[in-house]
């Protein structure tokens, strides 16, 4: 697996990382989104995490397969809140809303190309977040 973060070095951009999924034929593609200071409203609404799954599929050009499934858990106030699962076709979109602390931790994994970066700053507009980071894997064997 290779992994790009902030910590790691220089994030590809995504012209870069969709070249770099193609040329080497990665089997699959990985983001994970982790935000900070999120619209509280936003992360704790099931319909809102529900509308975004189905939207950003849309905006990622990914074909669900499904309703999303969104569930309230958690004993501790530090991981309380919404989990999500999305099926796609190419494998699955997942998060989990940490209310107490209103974060949102985001992955895409898909076995078709798509836009990292662009995933990244969409999620980040749609929960409201003031701070975002990600990083990128790409999964092969």
């Amino acid at each position: 697996m290779y992994t790009m973060s902030p910590f790691a070095g220089k994030l590809l951009s995504d012209e870069e990382a969709i070249a770099k999924y193609n040329n080497e034929k990665q089997w699959g593609l990985l983001v994970s989104i982790d935000l900070g200071e999120c619209d509280h409203q936003k992360i704790s609404s099931k319909e809102t995490i529900t509308q975004f799954a189905i939207d950003l599929a849309k905006e990622i050009d990914m074909k669900r397969y499904g309703e999303p499934v969104v569930v309230f858990f958690g004993d501790e106030p530090k991981v309380q809140g919404y989990s999500l699962m999305q099926l796609i076709e190419t494998s699955l979109i997942s998060g989990h809303f940490a209310e107490d602390t209103d974060r949102a931790f985001v992955d895409v994994f898909s076995c078709k190309e798509f836009a990292p970066q662009k995933a990244a700053e969409y999620v980040k507009k749609y929960f409201g977040a003031k701070k975002m980071q990600y990083s990128i894997s790409f999964r092969d064997i």
